[in-house]
């Protein structure tokens, strides 16, 4: 089985870029966009000079628990940037989501309670939630937090949308949100 099959049969279709869209990322992109895959794993990741994002962690089942996710998750670390993902709130009817962010939680990553995902998909058109989940070596805040996860939304998943898909993702604005401390001035 291919990279992009063991991620397709492991992610819900909401979640998942085509395999043309992430081929593309790859030729176009590949000075950011990468990909490390080995019999047990599928990695998806982007590397900027400030931070990375993982689009997509696969371990296979019969791997699970052995160490895997967690040494493919440390030598990110140790770029000493911050590590910023994507993950399904918990189901408490799909035990995965729980196990996901409970292995992410053990690695040291934190929600970023400030910060709302939710993504319509080009696939379904249903609108997906998601929450974002940060490893951050030097405290960076949950605002920089944001301001990466856009730059990912505008330069990653909406890399040639039209084209691909044949009509364009939502604008980052009506994607991400960040709500600001109550006692902070507005504009």
């Amino acid at each position: 089985m291919n990279w992009y099959d063991k991620l397709n049969q492991y992610f819900p279709v909401e979640e998942m870029k085509s395999q043309e869209h992430m081929e593309l990322l790859l030729e176009d992109k590949g000075d950011i966009y990468h990909k490390d895959e080995g019999p047990h794993h599928v990695l998806m990741y982007v590397e900027l000079d400030d931070f990375i994002f993982i689009d997509y962690l696969f371990v296979s089942k019969e791997s699970r628990g052995q160490g895997l996710g967690k040494k493919l998750l440390q030598k990110l670390k140790e770029k000493g940037k911050p590590i910023i993902l994507e993950v399904e709130p918990v189901d408490y009817e799909d035990s995965d989501t729980e196990k996901r962010q409970r292995f992410y939680r053990r690695e040291g990553f934190k929600h970023a309670s400030k910060i709302g995902y939710q993504r319509r998909s080009l696939a379904t058109d249903k609108v997906n939630v998601m929450e974002i989940l940060y490893w951050a070596p030097k405290g960076e805040s949950e605002e920089s937090i944001y301001e990466n996860m856009k730059k990912t939304y505008n330069e990653i998943h909406t890399y040639k949308d039209k084209e691909l898909y044949g009509r364009a993702y939502q604008d980052v604005a009506d994607v991400l949100t960040f709500q600001h401390d109550k006692d902070a001035i507005t504009e």
